[in-house]
Order: C-alpha cells, then sequence, then structure tokens
C-alpha cells in the first residue's frame, strides 16, 4: 500500500471518528437533559419517562420475550409488505421511464396514489382483508411501493444521453441499452429509493398495527397509551428508530460504495 492510499484511510478514519464523537455527543446531551428533567420532576411522570427507566422496562421486556414476540410479528408482516413492494415497484418504475406509452397510460394514476395518504385507506383494507396479516401488508406495500415506482421511473428517464449514443454507435439494440446502460446507471437511484420506501414501510407497519391487531410494536405501543404505560411506549419508539437507523445507515453505506466505484471508473 502506497503511502498516499495510508494518509488517504488515516484521514478517513479521523473523520469517521469524529463524526461518531460528534453525533454519539448530542445523543449524550439529550439523554442526560431527559434524565435531569425527569429526575427533578419537571414533568408529570405520569405522561413522562426517563433513559434509565427506559432501559429497565426494555430489560424486563426482553427477559419475559413479550419485545422478542411483538418485533418478530412486525418483522414477518414488514419484510412481506416490503419485499412485494421490491418485487412490484421496481419493474413498474422501470416500465414508466422506459416505455412511454407505458407512462402516458399509467402515470396519473400513480401521481393519483403517490399522493393519497394511505392510512386513510385502512378501515377498507380491514374490511377487505380482516384484521389480520392482509389488511396491515396491504398498508405496507402501498406506503413502500410508489418511492420505489418515483425514483426508478426517474432513473430511467435521466440517463445520460452519451452513453445512449454511444451504445446505438455501436449497434446495440434496446435490449442491450437497457441491460448495459439503463439498469447500471439506475442503482444510485434505486438505492435512495429503496432508503425512502424502508422508512415508508416502518410507518406503514406502525400504523396498521394501530389500527388494529394483536401483536407487533405498533400494538404495543398504542396499547401502552392506552393504558399510560409511558416506558413501554419509549421502548417500543425507541426499537423501531434503532431498527430504522440500521437499515438506512446500511442502505446509506451500500450508496456510498456505489459512488465510490463510480469515481474510481471515472
Amino acid at each position: 500500500m502506497s503511502s498516499d492510499a495510508r494518509r488517504f484511510r488515516a484521514r478517513k478514519f479521523r473523520e469517521n471518528l469524529f463524526s461518531l464523537g460528534l453525533s454519539g455527543g448530542v445523543f449524550v446531551l439529550l439523554f442526560a437533559t431527559w434524565e435531569f428533567v425527569a429526575r427533578a420532576h419537571l414533568v408529570d411522570p405520569m405522561f413522562s419517562s426517563s433513559p434509565s427507566q427506559v432501559l429497565l422496562t426494555g430489560w424486563e421486556l426482553i427477559n419475559n420475550g413479550t419485545l422478542l414476540k411483538h418485533v418478530l410479528a412486525s418483522g414477518k408482516v414488514f419484510l412481506t409488505g416490503f419485499g412485494l413492494a421490491v418485487i412490484l415497484g421496481i419493474p413498474i418504475g422501470v416500465a414508466l421511464g422506459w416505455f412511454k406509452w407505458f407512462n402516458r397510460a399509467f402515470s396519473p394514476l400513480v401521481s393519483a396514489f403517490y399522493t393519497m395518504p394511505r392510512i386513510a385507506l385502512m378501515p377498507l383494507f380491514i374490511i377487505w382483508f380482516g384484521l389480520g396479516m392482509g389488511s396491515k401488508v396491504a398498508l405496507i406495500l402501498l406506503s413502500a411501493i410508489f418511492p420505489l415506482i418515483v425514483n426508478m421511473q426517474v432513473a430511467m428517464q435521466n440517463i445520460d444521453a452519451d452513453y445512449k449514443r454511444v451504445g446505438i454507435a455501436y449497434g446495440a439494440n434496446q435490449w442491450q441499452l437497457f441491460s448495459t446502460v439503463a439498469l447500471p446507471s439506475s442503482i444510485p437511484f434505486l438505492l435512495t429509493g429503496l432508503r425512502l420506501a424502508m422508512g415508508r414501510g416502518l410507518l406503514g407497519v406502525v400504523a396498521a398495527e394501530v389500527f388494529g391487531g394483536a401483536e407487533g410494536l405498533g400494538y404495543m405501543i398504542q396499547y401502552a397509551g392506552a393504558t399510560f404505560q409511558i416506558d413501554v411506549v419509549f421502548v417500543g419508539v425507541v426499537v423501531i428508530a434503532t431498527i430504522g437507523v440500521i437499515m438506512d445507515r446500511s442502505l446509506a453505506y451500500a450508496s456510498r460504495r456505489v459512488d465510490s466505484w463510480k469515481i474510481t471508473e471515472t
């Protein structure tokens, strides 16, 4: 390894360490302030909690298996709905961006559903699919699919014209242009769409389980809030936020890797 490469890695390590320390310091300050406010009784304990109490409650829920049961229930619903959104959303978005006739026919419909508040359809989903898994998956699917559709549509419509001209000059047909030019260039848009869809999907999980069901993190939060178990509410919120951060950071890391490859190629 050259000296320039070692210096670059050392600089990146220091930057990452500084970013981690800065973000960690913000969280420590936030939790310390929260703990002080709770211990000083500046807020009514019936309507609030403290980080230490939330940790104790979370540990109890882990030990008795309650938290794992709700996490697994929410995870099953999320993975099913999100998986269907990926399977359906990517090809629909590609078709909207690649085929003009498909765009003209279905783009207004996609725009209408994209701007529609999906939570308003939950009562209909419950009537159609019942209080079980079907209505929850339907809401998550509708919540997560449209960011994927829109991002893949934009990806297909913003392919570098120079790449297209080079491919055509070498005699590439439509399929070859699509497979060798369009799809590789759409990966950054896909990763952005997955990040947005993941966040919308998690919101859909909570909303669906609040509306109906007897298990899941959303149900746990709703039931705990109705019975003034504020510690349990915060445990549910922290778990959902932690899962969301892990998934988002993983996709962000993948996106940075793709960007680094592009820079290396150019």
